[in-house]
């Protein structure tokens, strides 16, 4: 995938996972843990880590679940 295309997937405000080449896929809770820059897709995940990736590297983007998150109790 190129940069514009990557770009245009990441419109709107639901998670996603990205897959690339290697068969990894990276589980993205909203658009805004996503940098796409000149030569490099940046993700970063729940803990603050950032994994950085060659745009070309990415084989598919594709909707992803929101983790239900369990009751507060009363």
């Amino acid at each position: 995938m190129n940069r514009e295309l990557i770009r245009q997937q990441l419109i709107g405000q639901r998670p996603m996972i990205i897959r690339t080449s290697d068969g990894k896929e990276f589980r993205v809770p909203h658009p805004e843990f996503v940098l796409v820059g000149r030569h490099n897709v940046v993700i970063e995940d729940a803990k603050g880590l950032l994994d950085i990736i060659d745009p070309m590297h990415v084989v598919s983007i594709r909707p992803g679940t929101r983790r239900k998150t369990a009751p507060v109790p009363a």
